[in-house]
């Protein structure tokens, strides 16, 4: 991954191997079409945990040194010079846009990015937790070539999908993860797929630590630590 002039790093299991596409298959599609080369963009929202920056991220990871991710959450308060020269990448990402939507420094900064990428004919990928249209940008001109992306929403799981999401995820990481435990895992934590994410990677610790498989007797006795 090229990165900016800071500490920042893709987690190393954000791979469009470990992402489960079900309801999702057209949008990974055109992302891995988007990392290989192509240049028209996207915007893709949804809810909180949904797999935004998980998919930027393999975004970039697929295309390598040609890409750029940028996390405005983490950014916005050290200014929009951040972003100055990052449309000299072929592909830039721009997650959560609007963490710094309505701050006018940052929406002329972005509108010039936006400028630069459109002339230089490079790719734009952004997301968001809401629609483009949605978005409170303020900027009239920035809205408008927002507008122009095509959309996405990262669709949801379901039960079943989180148990096979969990499953692709612990396989990821050299692990098996038996269904029963999996669905165990779903009854006893916070639902969203970052919670169950992070306590499937506290698990993976201590059943290395322990040398123990990942059956509910070891998972529960980890729970009530």
């Amino acid at each position: 991954m090229s990165q900016l002039a800071l500490p920042l790093r893709l987690a190393d299991h954000a791979v469009f191997g470990s992402f489960l596409s079900s309801g999702n298959e057209a949008l990974v599609a055109t992302l891995v079409d988007l990392a290989d080369g192509g240049n028209q963009g996207c915007w893709l929202w949804g809810a909180e945990a949904a797999g935004k920056t998980h998919l930027l991220q393999a975004v970039c990871d697929r295309a390598g040194d040609r890409s750029v991710y940028v996390p405005l959450a983490m950014l916005a308060d050290a200014g929009p010079e951040l972003i100055d020269g990052l449309a000299s990448r072929e592909l830039i990402c721009l997650d959560d846009l609007d963490a710094v939507a309505g701050n006018p420094a940052w929406e002329s900064a972005l509108f010039d990015l936006c400028n630069q990428i459109l002339d230089a004919d490079h790719c734009l990928i952004v997301s968001a937790s809401m629609s483009a249209r949605e978005c409170p940008v303020v900027l009239p001109d920035l809205q408008s070539r927002l507008a122009r992306l095509p959309v996405f929403q990262v669709q949801t799981l379901g039960d079943d999908e989180r148990v096979s999401a969990l499953q692709l995820r612990a396989q990821h990481r050299g692990l098996d993860l038996p269904d029963d435990t999996a669905r165990y895992l779903l009854k006893r934590s916070r639902r969203d797929m970052a919670s169950l994410y992070a306590l499937l990677d506290k698990l993976d610790l201590e059943a290395l630590r322990a040398q123990r498989r990942l059956t509910i007797p070891f998972v529960k006795g980890v729970l009530e630590i």
